[in-house]
């Protein structure tokens, strides 16, 4: 029997990158269907209350994202550009976002397709892994969406000429996710229970077992 699970996830985070590729994986490998879900970064969703605290937090935070990179071997690099244009020193958030709106619309027309899970773990590393400089530039989107089974000029001209119904969808899943009882991301949420964190990966995996997980 074929298992089910949601991967409730964002562009921006540096731990979503740290996890989708392993879930991607883990998909592939077991007789196992995971849903992307796309949400809205924090930053975007609410501002206000982005790395509010300690003041500390932003710099574990980065700290931390990097040594689980190392740890893992998974190659990790802040963004250039970033997905959310915001000043890190003063954490200010710009009006103008030229990149993430698209991501997530990108990712939600994708999921529409079945293919969510396949096209974030192709798109997240040429953000993240630090191989390229200007992943919105040139070729890196569309030869990732070709990776994923996927047109990027397709789902492109969708996140565009859709854009009010796929961020109806986004808000559906942020509300998805807080209904299964938690907030942040990566959460993968197997029959209402969730996994949060790039290190639930193997516990999620145990608990999938205990229900029966195979190999295909």
């Amino acid at each position: 029997m074929t298992l089910s699970a949601d991967l409730f996830f964002s562009f921006r985070s540096p731990y979503s990158y740290l996890a989708v590729g392993r879930y991607r994986d883990m998909a592939r490998e077991y007789d196992l269907d995971i849903t992307l879900r796309t949400v809205w970064p924090i930053a975007i969703r609410d501002p206000d209350i982005l790395f509010t605290g300690n003041p500390a937090a932003p710099r574990y935070i980065v700290m931390d994202c990097m040594r689980a990179g190392q740890f893992l071997g998974i190659p990790i690099s802040w963004p250039r550009p970033d997905p959310v244009v915001q000043n890190l020193m003063t954490r200010e958030i710009a009006e103008e976002q030229p990149y993430i709106h698209r991501l997530c619309r990108l990712g939600q027309a994708a999921t529409r397709r079945g293919k969510g899970l396949e096209f974030a773990a192709e798109v997240a590393p040429i953000i993240w892994d630090g191989s390229v400089d200007g992943w919105n530039e040139g070729d890196h989107l569309a030869r990732a969406a070709e990776r994923a089974g996927l047109d990027l000029a397709e789902i492109d001209a969708e996140a565009e000429s859709d854009a009010e119904a796929l961020d109806a969808e986004i808000a559906d899943n942020q509300e998805a996710l807080e209904a299964a009882g938690h907030w942040g991301v990566p959460t993968l949420v197997i029959d209402g229970e969730p996994f949060f964190g790039q290190d639930r990966v193997e516990m999620a995996k145990w608990r999938l077992e205990q229900k029966g997980l195979a190999r295909r």
